[in-house]
């Protein structure tokens, strides 16, 4: 019961540090966005759009599917930048320390659909409601985001670079703004990597307590059990 409350607490705890985080990184982020900032965005997306996704043949628009390709865990911020690597062997990486992918991410997604490709939209695991990557396997093509905490490891097609896309005035008077929530997003996430450090710890506590109570043949059979229901259903679904 101790193992059950405790991991459960350190949970709760992380998901407030990752909820405070992703506020301070909207804060940073309307710092920054302008009008002129979109519409900035929104012409660099129809040159790519233009030069990398032309329009297919008259037809269907393209279908989108949502997958997360990175998270906040235990070992701290991961992305899985080889599973996109493996789809897409272009890639676009957006530099981004201040937010602003999600405001080009969209048209380009608009602008593939609308041509007839179908898309995998990658949600910012710290803001789900926005984009932070986007594939397109039948080009070849992805667009993926980096930041100096989470550095893009290979070698890329071509590099953005988002901030310096914002108004020079703006973000020399913002600096200051800037740095502190940089500072403080940081030092929630990592408060929150401790406390799913903790919970993971916990939860190992608990299997090793229930693990040698736990007759896992039967489990496997009870699973083959299902299985076969499963494709019995399938060969017959009217019997």
């Amino acid at each position: 019961m101790d193992c059950m409350a405790g991991y459960k607490g350190c949970y709760q705890r992380a998901y407030r540090c990752l909820g405070a985080a992703a506020e301070i990184v909207e804060d940073q982020r309307a710092a920054l966005l302008t009008d002129a900032l979109s519409q900035k965005l929104a012409k660099r997306a129809r040159g790519i759009l233009s030069r990398e996704i032309p329009r297919q043949k008259p037809g269907a628009p393209g279908q989108v599917k949502q997958r997360f390709l990175g998270a906040i865990t235990h070992r701290g911020e991961l992305c899985l930048y080889d599973t996109a690597l493996a789809q897409c062997d272009r890639a676009y990486v957006l530099f981004d320390s201040c937010g602003l992918a999600h405001e080009l991410l969209l048209h380009l997604l608009a602008g593939a659909i609308d041509n007839g490709y179908d898309t995998t939209a990658c949600p910012d695991p710290m803001a789900p409601d926005r984009l932070a990557h986007l594939l397109i396997p039948q080009l070849g093509l992805a667009f993926l985001t980096a930041s100096p905490t989470l550095p893009f490891p290979g070698k890329s097609y071509r590099r953005i670079r988002l901030d310096t896309a914002a108004d020079g005035e703006l973000l020399r008077r913002s600096r200051p703004r800037l740095r502190f929530a940089r500072k403080v997003s940081a030092a929630l996430t990592d408060e929150a990597v401790d406390s799913l450090a903790q919970a993971k710890a916990m939860h190992d506590d608990l299997e090793a307590i229930y693990n040698p109570h736990v007759d896992f043949g039967l489990v496997e059979k009870m699973a083959q059990d299902i299985w076969q229901e499963i494709q019995s259903f399938r060969e017959n679904p009217y019997h």
